[in-house]
């Protein structure tokens, strides 16, 4: 089985982030995509909504598509939701049975040196990192400490690294849509308009709960 892995806040899930999923699905050949809400941001400061909506709202985002799911599990773990637990999750339930594509844009790979453990994360699973097009900067060193990049193979051919133990780690463009969760939630605060930039059925549950009306 190939999986992808798409954390996030999701506050609220948007049109970018199903657009990412879907052609990164179809560019590795996933058989499903996962969304992961976190249920306890480790490096977010500023108050999130409550985790029972935002795992709604992705759930109807994601409706729809077969090869689109979103799991809790990081609801149902206590503590800060760290990303080296949450793969260790899936592996350790799947075996040997599972490929693991985790994806996470080119900002937050960026301030991978923050996360917990994020080096070994970094060789649990294949990484999938999702540039705007045009972006050709593969230097590692640039990004790892000198040492951990360089033991990290370029592969030309595939347009990857390959680590010391045989995960991949490829950069890839995606259709760049401006948006931002962000970006939304002002706007809702404001009482403007987010037709077209989140699904209709998330629209309607942020309208039915009164979400993010009361923004600064």
């Amino acid at each position: 089985m190939r999986w992808g892995l798409l954390g996030g806040t999701f506050d609220p899930i948007h049109i970018g982030h199903l657009r990412c999923a879907e052609e990164i699905r179809e560019m590795f050949g996933l058989d499903k995509v996962l969304f992961v809400p976190a249920a306890s941001p480790p490096l977010k400061r500023a108050k999130v909504t409550p985790f029972a909506d935002r795992m709604k709202m992705v759930a109807l985002a994601v409706e729809g598509n077969p090869a689109f799911e979103v799991s809790d599990v990081e609801g149902r773990r206590e503590g800060r939701s760290y990303s080296i637990d949450t793969v260790r999750y899936f592996l350790d339930a799947r075996g040997r049975d599972l490929d693991l594509f985790f994806i996470l844009g080119r900002d937050a790979f960026a301030d991978i040196g923050r996360w917990k453990d994020w080096e070994k994360l970094l060789l649990l699973c294949h990484f999938v990192v999702v540039t705007r097009p045009g972006y050709d900067d593969q230097r590692l060193d640039e990004i790892l400490p000198p040492p951990l990049a360089a033991s990290f193979r370029h592969l030309p051919g595939r347009k990857a690294f390959r680590s010391p133990i045989g995960s991949l780690l490829f950069f890839r463009s995606v259709t760049f849509l401006d948006i931002s969760s962000t970006d939304i939630r002002k706007r809702l605060s404001r009482g403007k308009s987010v037709r077209y930039l989140i699904p209709d059925a998330v629209a309607e549950y942020i309208d039915g709960h009164s979400l993010y009306r009361r923004l600064a």
